[in-house]
């Protein structure tokens, strides 16, 4: 598999399971999770910015607590590793060239063009970031050689 190809397939996956068509819609951060093959509970609390709209968006966020999962070092007493460092800020340099604004712009401000959160419009803008996002995770995982196995996309 090729660099392109490897994030081309998170890319999918996340939209696949952000817009909701062909299976049944997950929230920005359990999109990532799950794009990634991480227990997605917690990433339930990203929703809409932190559940308020205040928050970072919760895709992009989603991006950086995926490569504290998968990169930081599992000792819990230990200082960040300097690949998880180096990850981040190649991470967020992916995000804010591609996605516009900042990384921690909230999800407020991403959406605040639209006239309803439940419009059409917003579903595709915010589809489009958890790609984004999911293909900022996939590249610097294959530039660091530490990628992941995507899992399938589910039935429902």
């Amino acid at each position: 598999m090729t660099r392109e190809a490897y994030v081309a397939s998170a890319r999918e996956r996340a939209e696949l399971l952000y817009l909701g068509e062909a299976v049944a819609h997950r929230s920005c951060g359990i999109a990532l999770a799950e794009t990634f093959g991480v227990p997605p509970r917690s990433y339930q609390a990203l929703r809409r910015g932190g559940l308020t709209g205040e928050g970072t968006c919760g895709a992009l966020q989603a991006g950086v607590l995926l490569l504290g999962e998968l990169l930081g070092d599992p000792d819990p007493t230990a200082p960040p590793t300097t690949e998880l460092k180096d990850a981040v800020a190649r991470y967020r340099a992916a995000i804010a060239a591609e996605a516009g604004g900042t990384p921690d712009d909230s999800c407020n401000r991403r959406t605040e063009r639209f006239p309803a959160f439940s419009s059409r419009p917003r579903l595709v803008a915010c589809t489009a970031l958890a790609g984004i996002a999911a293909a900022g995770v996939a590249g610097v995982l294959w530039d660091l050689e530490r990628t992941v196995v995507i899992p399938p996309a589910p039935e429902r």
